[in-house]
């Protein structure tokens, strides 16, 4: 235990002490919901965009944290020669991957505050405008597996694929994944058989989740609770099965 909390406590001290990664991860959410609430380009479908936006950019911020920004420290760190020296100490993979996503967890907490506080001012109303009320916990229990499985998909890419190679990776998966992901635009305006594609991926079943319990109120499909918990399941499974120190 006492490697995992001194790796953990290193991740935490590196992501919050680079001003450039802060910005990424707090401010570029907090412009997208800005700017897409006061442009409305979007076909949210809804009379107030922000209602579909703010569970959408939650969505997003959670892929691109515990993916993108994962995927991409960690490739690095593996070209470095910093993953190599790890593996010579008593922390062993599993403790490293632990690491990393708790790390992950700890900065989405401070992404959704920021989110929620931010749409709250500009008018968001959970649960929709019947007033039914957000389902908060299980918008947190899948914002919960949503994290470990694009985790584990960042670190399957970061594991095995040299760092140029992932980066470019991992940016065309980020992009693919939010205009299918339902986060920016509703799956409903993808043509039928693109739309039922999506909903196997955790990005659309992420979206679809925190768009029915922060959005409308309503509970989490049962489908998109086997979707995020098979990738919860698989993607760190793979992970840890393939990952390289070098």
């Amino acid at each position: 235990m006492r490697p995992l909390l001194a790796q953990l406590r290193a991740e935490l001290t590196m992501l919050f002490t680079n001003g450039e990664t802060l910005f990424l991860t707090l401010g570029i959410p907090v412009v997208f919901l800005l700017f897409f609430s006061a442009v409305h380009v979007l076909p949210t479908g809804t009379a107030h965009p922000v209602d579909f936006l703010v569970p959408g950019i939650l969505a997003l911020a959670v892929m691109s944290t515990s993916m993108t920004a994962l995927s991409i420290g960690t490739g690095f760190e593996r070209g470095y020669g910093v993953l190599k020296r790890l593996g010579a100490t008593p922390l062993g993979r599993p403790r490293l991957l632990a690491a990393k996503i708790g790390a992950v967890i700890a900065v989405e907490v401070l992404q959704a505050g920021v989110l929620v506080a931010v749409g709250y001012l500009m008018g968001w109303n959970p649960g929709g405008p019947a007033g039914s009320g957000a389902c908060v916990g299980q918008a947190l229990a899948a914002m919960v597996l949503g994290t470990v499985a694009f985790g584990g998909i960042g670190l399957v890419l970061a594991g095995t694929l040299k760092p140029l190679v992932n980066l470019a990776v991992v940016n065309a998966l980020f992009v693919v994944l939010l205009l299918l992901g339902g986060m920016l635009i509703p799956l409903s305006k993808l043509p039928v058989w693109l739309a039922d594609l999506s909903r196997l991926l955790p990005a659309a079943a992420l979206a679809q989740a925190l768009h029915g319990t922060l959005g409308r109120g309503t509970p989490v499909a049962a489908r998109d609770w086997v979707v995020l918990a098979v990738w919860a399941v698989c993607a760190p499974v793979v992970a840890g099965l393939t990952f390289r120190w070098e």
